[in-house]
């Protein structure tokens, strides 16, 4: 499904090509992409609800207002999905304000839907990619993502 997934986000939602919106053509482009018809369906439904996430006026999971002081207690669930480099690197977002707590619960909820056995910091990463370019107003925290996301260390590497 993460497959479909970054698919998708790099030969439409990321580049210039216009997003097919019809999902039997959708499903049908994948199908000759070579993906199972189960995934697909699996990754359009995930697609969904992150839309349903980003539309929606109430968000029960969420807090109207988080104290600076406060912060993030994971579930068992949660902690064996998003290994301790993941937990980290989603607090380092929140620090440099890349995420507030609101996409950070977002992308939590996606990551907590994919129907994968591995769950890598680079996953992670792209997650955050796709939430924050379905959010309206994150435009900025969604440049600063891709700058960490595909920037090249500089000097010597030993």
């Amino acid at each position: 499904m993460f497959d479909i997934l970054m698919y998708l986000f790099e030969n439409y939602i990321h580049s210039d090509m216009e997003v097919v919106v019809d999902h039997e053509d959708l499903t049908d482009e994948l199908t000759r992409a070579g993906f199972p018809s189960q995934e697909i369906g699996k990754a359009l439904s995930w697609l969904e609800r992150l839309a349903e996430l980003q539309d929606s006026q109430e968000k029960p999971y969420l807090m109207k207002a988080v104290p600076l002081s406060s912060f993030r207690v994971y579930t068992q669930e949660e902690e064996a999905r998003l290994d301790r480099e993941c937990r980290s690197f989603l607090m380092y977002l929140e620090h440099v304000g890349v995420l507030d707590f609101t996409t950070r619960e977002m992308v939590i909820d996606r990551v907590m839907e994919l129907d994968t056995a591995q769950f890598m910091l680079e996953d992670l990463k792209w997650v955050v990619l796709m939430v924050l370019f379905n959010v309206p107003g994150h435009e900025e925290a969604y440049t600063r993502m891709e700058e960490l996301l595909f920037e090249e260390p500089e000097g010597l590497l030993h």
